[in-house]
């Protein structure tokens, strides 16, 4: 079964950067705010535990977890004469890398993108 990509706008406390990245007012922040803005988001993400796969001026893709190293996999498969192929099948069956892109939009708002 296939994911499908979702798109929501993150609206909760913890994902905005604090008030004082806004310009006073209700104008629209400029392309430095927003930078700052979405360097505030992406070093919140990396606290928790994301990395930084790509970054373009307004947008960065997030990656969380690591791929199965098949091949070391298959070699301890082997000496351990196939004991280890119910480990390799456990983790290769749990494993999942998570990717998002974070975008910041002309209001200043962060847009998340769940990627499969």
């Amino acid at each position: 079964m296939k994911r499908r990509r979702t798109v929501r706008e993150s609206a909760s406390a913890s994902v905005e950067p604090p008030p004082g990245y806004y310009v006073a007012g209700g104008e629209p922040p400029d392309a430095a705010q927003r930078v700052l803005i979405l360097d505030w988001v992406v070093s919140r993400r990396i606290a928790s535990g994301w990395r930084v796969e790509s970054r373009s001026g307004s947008q960065v893709v997030l990656v969380r977890g690591q791929p199965v190293n098949h091949v070391l996999h298959a070699f301890l498969t082997v000496f351990s004469c196939l004991v280890w192929g119910i480990v390799w099948a456990g983790v290769a069956l749990t494993n999942r890398v998570e990717r998002v892109a974070l975008t910041v939009d002309a209001q200043g708002r962060i847009v998340t993108v769940s990627a499969p």
